[in-house]
């Protein structure tokens, strides 16, 4: 996969509490920081209606910024009943303590993601199945 490249525009730089939607509008406010660069693949429609997720491993990029990345891999998420994978890219190949960051991150997320999804009145199981 890494002879693939994709194209990401940074809305959660890493470090941040502020998860964003493809729009720029704040979507939710994480308990903990987020540990990876997370963003969107302009030109893609995912499921749930917007851009295809990614995830940008290494150091903090701005939010709102685009980088072009190789991709790594992707994981297996299901948001709501509607399948919703994250592309994992980095400038790197991924370290084993890497993949454990992104398992343990994703798991977490799917556990947030189920309360918030049940205040907004979602159904459907939210999940993290791992990588694909």
């Amino acid at each position: 996969m890494s002879d693939r490249k994709l194209t990401v525009v940074i809305d959660v730089p890493r470090g941040s509490f502020l998860k964003r939607d493809d729009n720029g509008a704040i979507d939710f406010v994480s308990p903990v920081p987020c540990p990876f660069n997370y963003g969107h693949v302009p030109g893609t429609l995912a499921d749930d209606g917007e851009a295809c997720d990614a995830v940008v491993l290494g150091p903090r990029l701005s939010l709102g910024s685009t980088s072009i990345v190789p991709v790594r891999g992707r994981v297996d998420f299901v948001d709501s009943g509607r399948p919703d994978p994250k592309w994992i890219c980095s400038g790197a190949p991924i370290s084993t303590f890497q993949r454990f960051q992104v398992n343990a991150f994703f798991r977490f997320y799917a556990f947030v993601k189920r309360g918030i999804n049940r205040f907004r009145g979602k159904r459907g199981p939210t999940c993290y199945l791992g990588w694909l």
